[in-house]
């Protein structure tokens, strides 16, 4: 792992020195992960394609300004922006892709799924979905990052701990803690989640 870490590092610099194509090999190197992660986000091509390219815009400009704090987690990084391009560019569209979660224990991210709603019940899930969406940002980022992968990207926890870099038992702790804490978020900001 040292290793690709190192040799991103050596890209990063070369980049920085003026060279373009130490940045070429980068995203040469992480493309197909990325690209396959903001789709299954997204999952439309054209909108996945955006969010790629201004992923790396963004990583041009965090290069460049001297903001990127090099710990050898280049691609987690990359992809965080990524995640976050496309949150805002749901929060922008007021229609987050819910993904049902494949286990049914997770009972609380199966109360936010509803059934040929009214115009009422639309609005009012929409409400409920906006809370949980708002009190998500409460929790701690290695939490927030399960949860999102596991209930709006679906990735099974394997898939996560690969992305993630932990084990499968650490990324179903995070989840167990993210849905404890958001119980207890829920339950102290009185929000009902039934129609």
């Amino acid at each position: 792992m040292k290793k690709v870490a190192s040799h991103e590092q050596k890209l990063i610099r070369e980049y920085l020195d003026g060279n373009p194509a130490g940045l070429q090999k980068l995203i040469e190197i992480h493309q197909n992960r990325l690209y396959s992660y903001i789709f299954v986000m997204v999952k439309d091509r054209a909108l996945a394609d955006d969010i790629f390219q201004d992923t790396f815009v963004k990583v041009i400009h965090t290069l460049k300004s001297g903001s990127y704090s090099d710990e050898g987690k280049f691609i987690q990084w990359v992809m965080r922006i990524a995640h976050n391009l496309a949150i805002d560019h749901f929060r922008k569209q007021k229609k987050l892709n819910y993904a049902e979660p494949k286990n049914d224990q997770h009972d609380l991210m199966n109360n936010l799924k509803i059934a040929d709603p009214s115009i009422e019940e639309a609005l009012v899930t929409q409400q409920i979905h906006e809370d949980v969406k708002g009190l998500i940002n409460y929790l701690p980022e290695e939490q927030k990052e399960v949860l999102y992968l596991r209930c709006y990207a679906g990735l099974s926890f394997k898939e996560i701990a690969e992305q993630t870099e932990v084990s499968i038992n650490t990324a179903l702790g995070r989840m167990r803690y993210a849905l404890i804490n958001l119980r207890k978020l829920i339950k102290t900001n009185n929000i009902v989640l039934t129609n």
